[in-house]
């Protein structure tokens, strides 16, 4: 069986650590920099760095702050934001990242996926959806969760996969910051329909929470924000609670 991971993510705006609810309502969470090193040696499996206004303004993702980053850590850094072409992942991969995650662009253009799957391998595409439940639908969400699509999350999501997405980051936006859980259910029928990892995001407020996804086997991987940024909770000490209730984990 596959070791579950813990993974922080830091989302970024004006070269900052941000946390809202919902996708709204952002607070200032702390230095990135520093937020990624002490995750880095607290035993966090991986590091997403989203820099989730980077599509709405029209503009690329940090590359100086990516590089200041990737200097810090030695565990898997994934980088989104703003990332339209080969180049943009060229840059990125020259900074530091080792993958990098798409979502706007993905939508707009899916041969995108294709093209950097061909570029660069699959196992350095990672597709994140931001899914809202509307009208009776999973729905997906563009531009920071501002602009929901046409597009139904669950035939989605295997179309990434079809076109050479190593890995979906699946973020309930109802969920997100509410600290009530994760969206177990369709994260897991998400992830037993497909052949590649799910990343769970949004919803994480409890060590309980993880143990809950990780028991069902709904994810791969867990992403939270907030909990850890703001010291609820400990990553050695959630690692060390999945481990003793049974979850494969790397402490």
């Amino acid at each position: 069986m596959l070791t579950k991971r813990i993974i922080p993510c830091l989302d970024i705006k004006d070269g900052k650590t941000v946390k809202g609810v919902n996708f709204v309502e952002l607070r200032d969470a702390g230095d990135p920099v520093e937020l990624a090193k002490i995750y880095s040696n607290e035993g966090a499996d991986e590091l997403v760095f989203l820099d989730i206004t980077a599509t709405v303004e029209k503009r690329k993702t940090l590359i100086d702050l990516v590089q200041r980053v990737a200097s810090q850590i030695n565990i898997p850094f994934t980088v989104g934001g703003g990332i339209s072409s080969i180049e943009d992942v060229s840059a990125l991969l020259n900074a530091g990242a080792d993958k990098v995650s798409i979502n706007s662009s993905a939508v707009k253009r899916p041969e995108l996926i294709n093209e950097l799957s061909d570029e660069f391998g699959s196992q350095c595409v990672v597709v994140a959806v931001d899914t809202r439940y509307v009208d009776g639908e999973h729905i997906v969400h563009v531009r920071g969760g501002r602009t929901p699509t046409e597009l139904r999350t669950i035939p989605w999501v295997h179309e990434c996969q079809e076109r050479g997405a190593g890995e979906i980051l699946l973020t309930s936006m109802d969920h997100d910051g509410t600290k009530n859980g994760f969206a177990i259910e369709l994260t897991k029928e998400i992830s037993q329909s497909l052949n590649i990892p799910v990343i769970a995001s949004g919803g994480a407020g409890a060590e309980s929470h993880f143990i809950d996804l990780f028991q069902e086997d709904a994810a791969d991987a867990a992403l939270a924000a907030s909990i850890f940024h703001f010291k609820e909770i400990g990553i050695p000490h959630l690692k060390s609670h999945l481990r003793e209730e049974g979850v494969e984990i790397r402490l």
